[in-house]
């Protein structure tokens, strides 16, 4: 695995599954992301918070958990499947998961969250047969 490191944020390339994922955090917010390799090359290390942020956060959700005192704790799991995807990362609360029914709800309202809607809707899809078998 390469690694990638600024104030605020780690980005990794895992060669062995060729991909590219990236994790930002501070003071009440902790995001997970899978980026392209565009993004991972762009990433450096002094670059300004709103430029690594605009980067990391152009690719597709996996994780976020925000604790920001505006309002109670929570976490949304946009991939169930991004310990798998970011087993290096240092993944932050989880204690208040939305449920995955509302996950989905905010996915296809959120057009910040489209890049998450095909596999939302198999994972959905996968849920209902299994209630229905």
């Amino acid at each position: 695995m390469q690694f990638k490191k600024g104030d605020g944020w780690k980005a990794c390339y895992d060669e062995e599954k060729g991909l590219y994922t990236a994790e930002r955090g501070g003071c009440g917010y902790y995001h997970l992301y899978e980026i392209t390799k565009d993004v991972f090359d762009a990433l450096a290390d002094g670059m300004r918070d709103d430029e690594t942020y605009k980067l990391i956060s152009s690719g597709r959700h996996l994780y976020m958990d925000v604790d920001d005192r505006c309002g109670p704790p929570y976490t949304v799991v946009f991939d169930d499947d991004y310990k798998t995807l970011c087993p290096w990362a240092h993944v932050v609360g989880g204690e208040h998961v939305w449920p995955a029914e509302l996950t989905d709800a905010a996915v296809e309202l959120f057009d910040s969250e489209k890049q998450n809607r095909e596999q939302r809707r198999k994972k959905r899809e996968q849920r209902e047969k299994g209630h229905h078998a």
